[in-house]
């Protein structure tokens, strides 16, 4: 195991925290019956939660992106 691999990995580590914390931060699409009604949602709230969940999204899809890109590196490089 050389130290390439030992620095791919821990960056894949890394990597996959910061896709875990990203994901759990993401708010879901649906709460409930309030969520049908658009009960509880007036239009500020509705545009900083599209903002912040655009960009969550956004972050998702690099991190996850880069998390493949390492694990192709990591197993040609093992």
């Amino acid at each position: 195991m050389g130290p390439l691999m030992i620095v791919i990995g821990i960056v894949q580590l890394v990597v996959c925290l910061i896709l875990l914390l990203v994901i759990i931060l993401q708010s879901g699409k649906n709460s409930g019956l309030s969520a049908f009604t658009g009960a509880n949602e007036s239009y500020l709230a509705k545009n900083k939660a599209k903002s912040r969940d655009a960009r969550l999204a956004l972050a998702t899809k690099w991190v996850a992106g880069l998390f493949v890109v390492l694990t192709v590196v990591l197993n040609l490089v093992y």
